[in-house]
C-alpha cells in the first residue's frame, strides 16, 4: 500500500502546485474512517481507495480526482456524510464522491426498486457533467478485478465479471481507455473462461521464445526505413491480450495459428504530416495486404481514437500489423479522455505547453472543442457527446441496457429476453406511457407492459434497430405464417373432400405427400393454404373417383354471377381467425368487411387467402377463375372485444363545430377513429373518408345511424359493402 508522502511525490511529478495539504488530510481521513475494515484478502479496507488513487495518478488526474478516488467509499460504506465531505474538502469533491456513489450503484443485483432507476438517470448526469466521475470509477472497478481471485464465492465472482465485461469494459473503450479496457477485458476472460485464456497464454509464451530475435530485428528496421527517408520515429511492438485474440478468433473463426498480427508495431512520429510520410515509405518498402488499411485520422473512431492502420508483408516476410501515429494521438489511443489533462491534440498534432490547458480534457469524441476558455465553460457545455453512437438505458430494477442510437422500446424490450419483447404491449418511459416506436435516449428508464395473450407485430420490423429485435420478429412472422398457412390448408382440404363425401385425414394424403416428395403432411397443408396447390389436385390423386365424377361431362362457360353459397352448417364453411396482417388471412382493404357481414374469400398464390364482402366490386375481376373462391364465416369465438375497421364516407355541413360533431358522435357509440382523409371541400360541404375501429357490422351500423341523426351532418354511407 502506498504512503501518502509516495503518492503526493507521484502527483507532483506532474501537478509541480499539487494541493499537498488536502492530500494528506483526504488520505488520513479516509484511513481513520475506513479504521479495522478488511477486504477478502485480508488486507486493510483502505488499501483499496489507496491502490484507486495510484491508478489515477498513472493516469495523471488532477487532485480532486485524486482526492476522490481517497473518499469514494466513505459515503457509501455509511463511514461518512456528503455533508462532511463538502465541509472538509469543498463542493467539487463531494459532487465528484456523490457521482460515484451513485455509479457504484450500477452493480446488478443490488437495490431493485424504481428510485434506484431514478438515481441511473442521475448518474449519467453527473458523468455528462463531469467524466472525472466515470474515470474514478473505472479505476475502482479495476483494482476490485485485479483482487478478484481473493473472493470465495464463485458466484460473486461470475457476476462481478459479466458485469465488468458487459458494461464497464464498453464504458471504458466508448471513452478511448484503450489500455483499462483490455485490461478490464482479460481479467473477466481469466475469470469466465479460465481454460480458454490458459491455452492462449501458453501459446503466447511459446510464441515468444521462438520468435525472441524477430521483434527487436523488425523494430530495428521499420526504424532504418523510415530514418532513411528522413521520417524520425520511435518504434515498439506490443503483444495483443489473450482475450482480444480468443475474440478475434472466434469472430474469424480460425485457430491461433492462423492469427497473423498477435504482434502490432507502433510508430510515433513527430507530426501528422510524418505520419502519411511514414505510410507511404512502409508501402513502398513492403507489400501490403489488399483491404488492411485504415485512416482513423482523417475519420478518427467516435471515442476520439486517430491513427493509420496498415498490414504488410514485412521484415523476414512475415505479416505484421503497423500503427502510425503521433504522440499526442498516442496518448489518447491508451488514456482516452484522461489524456486530455497534459495534452491536447490541435491539426498538426503537436504537444502543447503544460498549463492551463491540462484542464481541457473534457471533449467531444468526434469533435474537439476549442472554444472554452476554462474548465468550468467546458463542463457546461458538454453533454456526453461521446454516446452519440449508443444510448444506455435502465430497467425499473437498475440493469442498465446499451443499445444503438435510434433504439425503440421494442428493442430495449428483446434487448431484456426474447420473451419480453414478444409478449410486448406497451411501454412507460420515465413514468409516462409512450408509443413503441419512440426513439430511446439517454438516460431514460424504461418499463415494458407485457401481456400474455400479445405476440409481435409485424409492423415492429419497420422501425426496431437491432438485429436481434428484428431476427425474432422475422421468425415469429415467419412460424405464424407457416402455421397459418398450414391450419388453413387443412381447413380447404376437408372442405373440397367433404363436398364429394370423402373423409380427410393425414393417412389418406400420405401417397401425395410422398409422390411428390414432401417433407410431411404439414407442408402439404401449407402449400394449399398458400394457393400454391389446388386442393383438387390432392383429391384427384388420393381419391380418384371422386375426382373424375367433378370433370364429368363437358365444362361450360357462362357470364359471370356472384356464387350463392348455400346456408351451410358452422362446421362446413372455413372458420377464419387470427386476422393478422401479412398472415394467411387477411381482411381485403377494398370492402373492410366486419363480423356480421356475409363474407367470401380469395385464394391468392403465395398470399393465402383475402377476405371480402359478398358483394364487393372487386370479385367482378375474379369471375374467370372460380375455383379460387372459397366459402368462408366468421369464427364464432371471435371475442366481442376484438377491433377492426370499417369504413365509412361522411359529407358534412361547412359550418363551425361539424368535424367536432363527428367525432363526438363516434366516441359516444363506442367507435375510435384510427385514420380520417379529406376527400373533396366547398364553400357549402365537406367531405371525408373515415375508417373507424368496431367490433362488428351491427357496431358500425350503429354508428351510421347516430351520425345521420345528427343536424351538422349532411350525407354517411358504409364504403365498399
Amino acid at each position: 500500500m502506498i504512503r501518502h508522502e509516495d503518492l503526493i511525490e507521484k502527483v507532483k511529478s506532474y501537478e509541480p502546485n499539487v494541493d499537498r495539504i488536502a492530500l494528506g488530510e483526504a488520505y488520513n481521513f479516509s484511513m481513520a474512517r475506513h479504521g479495522t475494515q478488511r477486504r477478502a484478502s485480508g488486507a486493510p479496507y483502505f488499501s483499496h481507495p489507496a491502490e484507486v488513487a495510484v491508478i489515477l495518478a498513472d493516469l495523471r488526474l488532477d487532485v480532486d480526482s485524486i482526492i476522490t478516488a481517497l473518499l469514494h467509499d466513505t459515503v457509501e460504506d455509511g463511514v461518512a456524510e456528503l455533508q462532511e465531505i463538502e465541509n472538509k474538502f469543498g463542493p467539487s469533491v463531494a459532487k465528484l464522491v456523490d457521482g460515484v456513489t451513485k455509479l457504484g450503484k450500477l452493480e446488478l443485483g443490488r437495490d431493485t426498486t424504481v428510485r434506484q432507476a431514478e438515481n441511473f438517470r442521475k448518474l449519467l448526469l453527473a458523468i455528462s457533467e463531469d467524466i472525472r466521475v466515470l474515470l474514478v470509477k473505472l479505476a475502482d472497478r479495476l483494482h476490485n478485478m485485479r483482487t478478484l481471485h481473493y473472493i470465495s464465492n464463485s458466484g460473486k465472482r461470475l457476476r462481478i465479471a459479466r458485469e465488468t465485461l458487459e458494461i464497464y469494459a464498453p464504458l471504458a473503450e466508448r471513452i478511448g481507455m484503450e489500455e483499462m479496457k483490455d485490461e478490464l477485458e482479460d481479467l473477466t476472460f481469466a475469470e469466465l473462461q479460465p481454460d480458454a485464456r490458459g491455452s492462449i497464454v501458453r501459446r503466447l509464451e511459446s510464441l515468444r521464445s521462438t520468435d525472441a530475435a524477430v521483434i527487436p530485428s523488425v523494430i530495428e528496421e521499420l526504424v532504418e526505413t523510415l530514418r532513411l527517408s528522413g521520417i524520425t520515429a520511435t518504434v515498439g511492438g506490443r503483444e495483443k491480450t489473450p482475450y482480444s485474440i480468443w475474440r478475434k478468433m472466434a469472430r474469424r473463426e480460425v485457430a491461433f495459428e492462423q492469427i497473423a498480427d498477435v504482434m502490432a508495431f507502433r510508430a510515433v512520429v513527430p507530426s501528422e504530416e510524418d505520419c502519411y510520410s511514414a505510410l507511404g515509405v512502409v508501402h513502398r518498402a513492403y507489400h501490403t495486404v489488399p483491404g488492411r488499411f485504415k485512416d482513423y485520422i482523417s475519420i478518427p473512431k467516435p471515442n476520439g481514437y486517430r491513427s493509420l492502420h496498415t498490414t504488410v508483408i514485412g521484415p523476414g516476410k512475415r505479416r505484421i500489423e503497423i500503427q502510425i501515429r503521433t504522440a499526442a494521438m498516442d496518448e489518447i489511443a491508451e488514456y482516452g479522455v484522461s489524456a486530455h489533462w497534459i495534452y491536447k491534440a490541435e491539426d498538426n498534432g503537436a504537444l502543447l505547453e503544460r498549463g492551463d490547458v491540462r484542464f481541457r480534457w473534457l471533449r467531444e469524441l468526434l469533435e474537439i472543442l476549442e472554444h472554452a476558455s476554462g474548465p468550468e465553460e467546458f463542463l457546461e457545455h458538454t453533454k456526453l457527446e461521446m454516446y452519440r453512437d449508443q444510448v444506455f438505458c435502465f430497467t425499473p430494477k437498475g440493469d442498465l441496457i446499451a443499445l444503438p442510437d435510434g433504439a425503440t422500446p421494442v428493442d430495449f424490450a428483446y434487448s431484456v429476453h426474447s420473451e419480453v419483447g414478444d409478449h410486448c404491449v406497451g411501454v412507460k418511459i420515465n413514468g409516462r406511457v409512450a408509443p413503441l416506436r419512440t426513439q430511446l435516449q439517454n438516460g431514460d428508464q424504461v418499463e415494458v407492459l407485457r401481456s400474455s395473450g400479445q405476440t409481435p407485430d409485424p409492423n415492429w420490423e419497420h422501425f426496431v434497430a437491432t438485429g436481434k429485435a428484428r431476427t425474432r420478429i422475422r421468425r415469429f412472422v415467419r412460424d405464424r405464417e407457416e402455421n397459418e398457412f398450414a391450419i388453413l390448408g387443412e381447413e380447404i382440404l376437408k372442405k373440397t373432400f367433404a363436398e364429394f363425401n370423402e373423409i380427410l385425414t393425414r393417412e389418406v394424403v400420405q401417397p401425395f405427400v410422398e409422390k411428390n416428395e414432401l417433407k410431411d403432411v404439414s407442408e402439404l397443408f401449407s402449400l394449399v393454404g398458400q394457393g400454391s396447390l389446388d386442393s383438387r389436385e390432392v383429391l384427384s390423386l388420393v381419391a380418384p373417383r371422386a375426382a373424375r365424377k367433378r370433370r364429368g361431362g363437358r365444362r361450360i362457360i357462362i357470364p359471370f354471377r356472384r356464387p350463392r353459397f348455400k346456408a351451410k352448417k358452422k362446421d362446413e364453411a372455413v372458420a377464419i381467425k387470427g386476422l393478422i396482417p401479412g398472415m394467411a388471412v387477411h381482411l381485403a382493404g377494398c370492402c373492410s368487411p366486419l363480423p356480421g357481414d356475409r363474407i367470401v374469400g380469395l385464394i391468392n398464390e403465395g398470399k393465402g387467402v383475402a377476405v371480402h364482402t359478398i358483394d364487393c366490386e372487386a370479385l367482378e375481376s375474379f369471375s374467370s377463375t372460380p375455383e379460387r373462391w372459397l366459402d368462408i364465416a366468421w369464427n364464432s369465438s371471435l371475442a366481442e372485444t376484438d377491433s377492426h375497421v370499417g369504413r365509412i364516407s361522411a359529407i358534412l355541413n361547412n359550418v363551425p363545430g361539424s368535424l367536432s360533431a363527428l367525432t363526438e358522435v363516434i366516441a359516444r357509440v363506442e367507435g375510435n377513429i384510427s385514420n380520417l382523409k379529406v376527400t373533396n371541400r366547398s364553400t357549402d360541404f365537406f367531405e371525408f373518408v373515415i375508417d373507424v375501429e368496431v367490433v362488428s357490422v351491427q357496431h358500425l351500423t350503429q354508428i351510421i345511424a347516430a351520425l345521420r341523426a345528427h343536424p351538422a351532418i349532411y350525407q354517411v354511407e358504409r364504403i365498399g359493402a
